[in-house]
């Protein structure tokens, strides 16, 4: 049977490990994720109490204009409620994106490194994929790119801050960058990390009512899969000019986000504890790695996420994450991305502490 020519160009999209089968694997009583930037924290009391009591919803089909939690997203960010667009996960929004702009005549312009997923949508209609040379956002790099090749380039993915990186640029010079790409070419702000950046750096904050006022060629992307701590219940959102959005309903699937996710979502939005919580404990943490880092001379760029990776001259990723599993510590091997590096979601205190332990014993051998 002959498929789509496209698709043979594709590589799976490599998600974590799960824990079950880890320890199952390894005959492990205990095994720490640190992999998938999931919240240590687990998910809010308050969502959690509301995906109990609206439990006996779940035979019926969601309400498909999602208006309560378009209500809630439109009041935190100060826009209409038909400049947003809810999906299973900001990545459904990505694939929107491509849809509507990408085919096999046309190309994406990103950074070296970045999500996966940006190239993996643009691959399954064909598209033309250009990177720079720099693995983080250099913006001389991005635009001087998007210059030479103008013509083709009809979306910009900017993942502020970057998965799997960390780094973020600031948003003046985000703002004067998008200036200088015609109108005609989709600039998607990828801000499923952007909480903690903005936390950490207030220069780093992007607010989508400004960038949409500003730039009608913009989408923002947010996520309650990280800080809000809804991994497992796949709800995200762009944001973007009323235009944008009409044109990605017309991709999006009816009932394609569950009634108990939108639920915990509307929740999850009114717990600001548990957000602070989150936020303080992850940048206190994260100075742990930081330290660890320095004194065992492993590299690392300063992340504004609630992960760090660690990059290898002489140590092989691959070998120390293998290392780490048989330990019961599963950590991201970047090896997929062209990088001998480790991506290490920042933990609880105990679960870097056991992280410290183990890997010092690797990394020494």
């Amino acid at each position: 049977m002959k498929f789509n020519p496209f698709l043979e160009a594709i590589k799976t999209y490599e998600s974590g490990k799960d824990i079950d089968l880890i320890a199952k694997e390894y005959n492990l009583k205990e095994v720490i994720k640190l992999a998938s930037n999931e919240n240590p924290y687990g998910t809010s009391l308050k969502a959690k109490e509301a995906i109990i009591k609206n439990a006996h919803l779940a035979h019926l089909y969601p309400d498909d204009t999602m208006i309560e939690l378009k209500q809630a997203l439109a009041k935190k960010f100060n826009v209409l409620n038909e400049n947003i667009i809810i999906g299973s996960g900001s990545d459904q929004i990505i694939e929107y994106a491509v849809y509507a702009k990408l085919d096999h005549m046309k190309a994406y312009l990103q950074c070296g490194v970045s999500f996966a997923m940006y190239e993996i949508y643009a691959k399954q209609v064909g598209a033309k994929i250009y990177k720079t040379q720099s693995l983080v956002h250099d913006l001389e790099q991005l635009c001087d790119l998007y210059q030479k090749h103008k013509n083709e380039i009809k979306i910009i993915f900017l993942c502020l801050p970057n998965n799997p990186l960390g780094e973020c640029l600031d948003k003046k010079d985000v703002f004067e960058f998008i200036g200088k790409i015609d109108k005609d070419c989709l600039v998607v702000i990828d801000g499923a990390y952007n909480e903690f950046a903005s936390f950490k750096d207030k220069n780093k904050f992007i607010d989508p009512q400004e960038l949409i006022l500003n730039f009608q060629n913009v989408v923002y992307l947010g996520t309650f899969s990280k800080l809000y701590g809804l991994g497992g219940m796949r709800v995200g959102y762009g944001i973007a000019s009323q235009k944008i959005i009409n044109t990605f309903y017309k991709l999006r699937a009816p009932f394609n986000v569950t009634n108990l996710s939108l639920k915990a979502a509307f929740a999850a939005l009114d717990d600001k504890e548990f957000v602070e919580k989150t936020l303080k404990n992850n940048f206190s943490q994260m100075k742990l790695y930081e330290e660890f880092a320095r004194k065992n001379e492993i590299s690392y760029i300063e992340s504004y996420t609630n992960f760090i990776t660690y990059f290898f001259d002489k140590k092989n990723s691959t070998d120390l994450s293998e290392k780490l599993l048989k330990k019961g510590i599963i950590v991201r091997n970047l090896q997929s991305y062209g990088l001998n590096a480790i991506r290490i979601s920042i933990g609880t205190e105990y679960e870097n502490s056991r992280f410290f332990e183990e890997f010092l014993q690797i990394f020494s051998l």
